[in-house]
């Protein structure tokens, strides 16, 4: 994803968007990932900005 597109997912500035990305691509170069500035994976994003897990899911088939 471009900054903008975060930008206007997220409903902020450009500037707060890409400190955003920042933030996030460094935790992907900790993890050893290559990283462009201003992009960031769609899915990384979505996985860190709506916490996508499957640990409801989970509890729902029967698992406590």
């Amino acid at each position: 994803m471009r900054v903008q597109e975060v930008a206007e997912e997220l409903g902020v500035s450009v500037p707060y968007a890409y400190k955003l990305i920042r933030t996030l691509n460094q935790e992907l170069k900790q993890k050893g990932f290559i990283v462009i500035d201003g992009r960031i994976d769609r899915r990384f994003f979505h996985e860190k900005m709506y916490a996508t897990c499957t640990q409801k899911e989970d509890n729902h088939n029967g698992s406590i």
